[in-house]
């Protein structure tokens, strides 16, 4: 899990600082292992009340630009 304050420039010169709930299920994990995984994330989602909750498949592609494409969602 990742919790990351990030320094977002709106079109319109605004700047904010979303705080993004960014995570990635474990490649090869058991059926059982990903369930619990999955519960400690809704708990922690529910608990922080984080509200940019993002899932990443491959840590390779979590780069600046990636995490600007799904914070456009939020205009």
């Amino acid at each position: 899990f990742i919790v990351y304050s990030y320094k977002y420039q709106h079109d319109d010169g605004r700047v904010s600082y979303p705080l993004c709930f960014i995570f990635s299920s474990p490649v090869g994990c058991k059926p059982e292992q990903q369930m619990m995984y999955a519960g400690s994330k809704n708990k922690l989602v529910q608990t922080a009340e984080l509200t940019k909750v993002f899932e990443i498949r491959n840590t390779e592609d979590l780069t600046e630009e990636w995490l600007r494409e799904k914070l456009g969602f939020f205009h």
